[in-house]
């Protein structure tokens, strides 16, 4: 029979198949599960597995190491401060640079360079153990995942304490707020330094009431153990609410200085903007309730709470409140400007929010201590005179203003003045008066014109000082944002965590910054830093 010589396309499948058999027979002759060989090998030649690659590859590289991999969902490994992490090889590092820009007011730079971390090699130390670590970043369904690689020779237990600690850190706030937003929780350092802004000494209200808030608020903090001797559930729920135009009496500062002092005493602030997302509102408020539930002891601030809960989400809303998983240590604050249209379940509702605080326009009492706590500030200014006769003459012109109002007047009033040069500037009490009169002749069409809307516009305002009144209880996805802690560091990384609650900010070490060149020793690093009084451990 003739010989028919093979084609060179022959020849190649035969060599591959032979190769890959080989391969596979020695995988299969080394693992010590005899179905870890064939699954890998069987199994990667239909569908696609980097991670598992990836994995697998290392093991191969680094026998005398233990491969560690974990998700970078909430664990950033290059952003944690108790390690130092140092390129293996720079050359070789794979990122995609993005611009971010910063706030003109804020910065003298107009803006900064982050780095996404696609793939990367790292030399790792943390407390006293040395890590390799690779970062690699893939795609995976309709988005990325990143994996990060903990390889430590030996086993593999200082790695998993090296990653329970990176994501203990992680979970932890550091002068930041988390904020729900578009589905996700994010930490916000700016709005932490917004929130260290207010002061219940800049609180006008009356003393009374500012007590009865605040011991309302601590008090509930401080009644664990009176709660569970009653057996009674250890949560609690404010409204903080107005019921005239214009708004601004005090509620916004006064949620500030609550999320302040919280913050302070150890209650972690948590703050939702809407529940309208991905997730659909009833999957963002499980996420919301699951995290205030385990951040608890906490104070979930619930804003614009007319706006977040509505009748398609009220009842699933409810059930979060006091169903059948306890919210034991959550102090639930919400506020509204729209207090007539919260659903009676709300507002009626003893056990869900026990009590309600009214923001109402100042009287003249309040008034006049607003209006003396802007005396007090204007007090060093020697151009601008400020008797008393004023705050007596102004606190009587201003009856149904808010406190915002009053502002206003004062601002208006000192950016006026400014404008003036040489001798015909006129008198701060003539310039302020004035403005108060224009602010009057304002807040009187407003009105004007809201009285002439259909009632069902506006819903039923109790006046003030009636029975309804007092039951309401009067007596009481765009650029990416970049910490600016992280502005200044050599360079900023992104490792693409899922979610904006992600990678950033993370940095290279100090001695990148330094000069250190090649491949540095980072446990010589760490020792020099610790010498010289910097804390790696948070």
């Amino acid at each position: 029979m003739a010989h028919t010589p093979a084609s060179t396309k022959d020849l190649e499948e035969a060599f591959i198949k032979v190769t890959f058999e080989e391969d596979a027979s020695q995988s299969d002759a080394n693992a010590t599960d005899p179905f870890y060989g064939p699954w890998v090998d069987k199994a990667s030649g239909t569908f696609a597995d980097p991670g598992q690659f990836g994995a697998r590859q290392l093991r191969k590289l680094y026998p005398d190491y233990s491969v560690v991999a974990a998700y970078d969902g909430n664990i950033n490994l290059l952003g944690f401060p108790g390690a130092i992490a140092m390129p293996l090889a720079p050359s070789e590092l794979i990122t995609t640079v993005y611009f971010v820009p910063l706030a003109r007011h804020l910065s003298k730079i107009p803006g900064v360079l982050v780095d996404q971390l696609s793939f990367g090699g790292f030399q790792v130390a943390w407390d006293k153990y040395d890590f390799l670590l690779y970062v690699i970043k893939y795609p995976y369904g309709f988005g990325q995942m990143t994996l990060h690689y903990v390889l430590h020779k030996g086993s593999d237990a200082p790695s998993r304490a090296f990653l329970l600690a990176a994501g203990a850190w992680s979970d932890q706030l550091h002068e930041e707020v988390l904020v729900f937003d578009s589905g996700f929780w994010q930490k916000s350092h700016s709005l932490w330094l917004e929130v260290q802004k207010a002061h219940w000494e800049d609180v006008i209200l009356k003393d009374q009431f500012k007590t009865a808030l605040k011991k309302d608020i601590y008090g509930f903090f401080d009644s664990e153990e009176l709660y569970k001797s009653l057996a009674i559930p250890w949560k609690r729920g404010l409204i903080m609410y107005v019921l005239t135009t214009p708004e601004g009496n005090g509620k916004t500062i006064s949620m500030k200085a609550v999320m302040k002092d919280c913050d302070t005493r150890g209650y972690a602030p948590l703050y939702v903007k809407t529940f309208r997302s991905w997730r659909g509102e009833e999957g963002s408020m499980t996420e919301v309730f699951t995290k205030a539930r385990q951040m608890a002891p906490c104070v979930l601030i619930l804003e614009d709470l007319d706006a977040l809960i509505n009748d398609n989400n009220r009842s699933f809303f409810l059930n979060q409140l006091d169903g059948l998983e306890g919210n034991d240590g959550i102090l639930i604050i919400g506020s509204t400007n729209h207090f007539e249209r919260l659903d009676p379940a709300l507002n009626n509702r003893p056990s869900r929010f026990d009590r309600k605080y009214l923001f109402d326009d100042p009287d003249e009492d309040e008034r006049t201590l607003y209006i003396k706590y802007w005396q007090n500030k204007l007090k060093n200014n020697k151009s601008i005179s400020f008797p008393d006769s004023l705050v007596k003459k102004v606190a009587s012109k201003t009856d149904g203003f808010s406190f915002a109002y009053l502002k206003e007047a004062f601002v208006s009033s000192l950016v006026l003045l400014a404008g003036y040069d040489g001798d015909d500037k006129p008198e701060f009490s003539e310039i302020l008066l004035a403005e108060v009169k224009t602010l009057r002749d304002q807040l009187d069409k407003d009105k004007d014109t809201d009285a002439a809307k259909p009632a069902g516009l506006l819903g039923p305002m109790p006046a003030r000082g009636s029975h309804a009144a007092a039951a309401y209880g009067q007596v009481g996805t765009c650029l990416p944002q970049v910490d600016v802690r992280t502005v200044g560091q050599a360079r900023i990384w992104d490792t693409g965590a899922s979610g904006p609650s992600g990678g950033m900010p993370g940095a290279m070490p100090d001695a990148q910054r330094e000069g250190v060149i090649g491949r540095p020793d980072v446990r010589a690093i760490a020792s020099a830093a610790a010498a010289l009084g910097r804390s790696f451990i948070s």
